[in-house]
């Protein structure tokens, strides 16, 4: 994407493959705001990064006020703040997803060990059914 060009609304929702709705939220949040020419809606180069770090957080899972607050420090302080500030949510975060893995992987378990159970007792019913005359 070229410095002055610009995606419309709908070429902005196929691009990240968003719904129309979840653009308009992004908006109504102030993660976003594209150029308006009447009812139209146009986003450059700037609203097309901030959705890659919008949708990039939330993959981490980010809530949007976090997003949003982590944006507001780039306008406000600049990067070295934005940086601290992503450092700190970044380590907050990989300790949340390490307790949410530990989390599945003893539910995993679990799971594994009632299948196995619940297999066993089934070849043990179907054998004393065999020995029936």
């Amino acid at each position: 994407m070229s410095e002055n060009t610009r995606l419309s609304f709908k070429e902005m929702c196929a691009r990240f493959e968003v719904t129309p709705r979840t653009l308009r939220y992004y908006e109504y949040v102030e993660l976003l705001a594209p150029e308006k020419e009447g009812r139209s809606r146009f986003y450059g180069p700037r609203e097309v990064a901030r959705m890659k770090l919008i949708l990039r957080g939330r993959r981490f899972g980010f809530s949007l006020e976090e997003i949003r607050q982590w944006l507001l420090i780039y306008g406000q302080t600049g990067e070295g703040e934005q940086l601290q500030a992503w450092l700190q949510l970044a380590d907050r975060q990989m300790i949340e997803l390490e307790r949410q893995r530990a989390e599945l992987e003893n539910t995993i378990g679990d799971l594994r060990n009632l299948r196995e159970t619940a297999s066993s007792e089934l070849e043990r019913l179907a054998g004393k059914g065999s020995d029936r005359p």
